[in-house]
C-alpha cells in the first residue's frame, strides 16, 4: 500500500510538471505571436508614414488668363491697364493695353516668367531666354521667339569671369531639334547685363536672385521678369529701350 501511494504521488507530480511546462510554452508562443504582430503593425505604420510624407512634383502655376495691371515707369510716373496671357505650346503670348498696345513672347521657368515685347499688335523679332544660375556659375536656360510655339534650350559653362559676368561656352537645341554651339559674353550694363552670342545674337537681361531673364531683339524689344506669387499675381521688373533704368509691374488676375 505504501508503495502504491508513493507511485500515485510520483505520477501526480509528473502530471503537474507537464502541465506547468505546457502553460509556459503556450505563454511563450502567444508572446512571440504578439511581438510578431506588433512588429508587423509597426512596420505597416512606418510604411504608411513614409508613404504619406512622399510629395509629388508640384506642377508650375497656370499663368494663362486676363489681368489688371498697375506699374511704375523708370521715370517714376505710374500707369495702369490690362494684360492678357495666352498659351501657345511651350511659350506664351503677352498682350498689354496700358495707354498703348504692346505684344510679346514669354517663357515660364517654374515660378519665374521671362518676357520680351515691343509696341504694336505683334512681337515679331523679339525673343527671350530665361536662365537658372547654378552653384558653379553655369547657366541652364529655356528660350523662345515670338511666332514660334516651341521652346529651345541652352546650357552655358563659364570659362572665365566671376558672378554672372564672364565668358561662356554655350550649347543648345533649337525647337526643331537641331543642336548648336556658341560663345557667350556677359557684361554689366548699369543695373542690367548685356548678353552677346557669337552667332550674331545679343540681348539685355536682369538678374533676380539665382535667375536671369534676357530680352533679345535690340533696342526695339523690352523685357520683363515676373515672379508668380502664391495668389497667382505676377510681380515684375521691366526695362529696355537702350536704358539701364527699370520699372515695376504687378498683374492681378481678373
Amino acid at each position: 500500500m505504501k508503495r502504491d501511494s508513493e507511485r500515485l504521488a510520483l505520477f501526480a507530480f509528473i502530471l503537474l510538471f507537464a502541465f506547468v511546462i505546457g502553460c509556459k510554452m503556450s505563454s511563450t508562443t502567444n508572446s512571440n505571436n504578439s511581438n510578431s504582430n506588433s512588429n508587423s503593425n509597426n512596420q505597416s505604420k512606418n510604411s504608411n508614414s513614409t508613404s504619406s510624407t512622399t510629395k509629388p512634383n508640384t506642377p508650375p502655376p497656370n499663368i494663362a488668363g486676363k489681368y489688371n495691371i498697375t506699374g511704375s515707369n523708370p521715370t517714376g510716373s505710374n500707369y495702369k491697364g490690362t494684360l492678357e496671357v495666352i498659351a501657345h505650346g511651350d511659350v506664351y503670348q503677352f498682350r498689354w493695353n496700358a495707354g498703348a498696345q504692346y505684344d510679346g513672347v514669354g517663357i515660364q521657368n517654374g515660378n519665374i516668367v521671362a518676357v520680351s515685347y515691343t509696341t504694336g499688335e505683334n512681337g515679331q523679332g523679339c525673343g527671350v531666354v530665361d536662365y537658372d544660375i547654378k552653384g558653379d556659375g553655369a547657366l541652364e536656360g529655356k528660350w523662345g521667339y515670338w511666332g514660334v510655339n516651341e521652346a529651345g534650350t541652352e546650357s552655358a559653362t563659364r570659362t572665365s569671369g566671376s558672378s554672372l559676368e564672364g565668358e561662356y561656352d554655350a550649347t543648345g537645341k533649337n525647337p526643331n531639334g537641331k543642336e548648336y554651339k556658341a560663345k557667350l559674353t556677359v557684361e554689366p550694363a548699369g543695373n542690367l547685363y548685356r548678353f552677346v552670342w557669337s552667332n550674331n545674337t545679343d540681348g539685355v537681361g536682369i538678374k533676380r536672385g539665382s535667375n536671369v531673364a534676357v530680352g533679345i531683339g535690340g533696342n526695339r524689344c523690352g523685357f520683363v521678369t515676373y515672379e508668380v506669387q502664391s495668389d497667382g499675381a505676377l510681380d515684375g521688373i521691366w526695362g529696355g529701350g537702350g536704358s539701364d533704368k527699370t520699372g515695376t509691374e504687378r498683374a492681378v488676375k481678373q
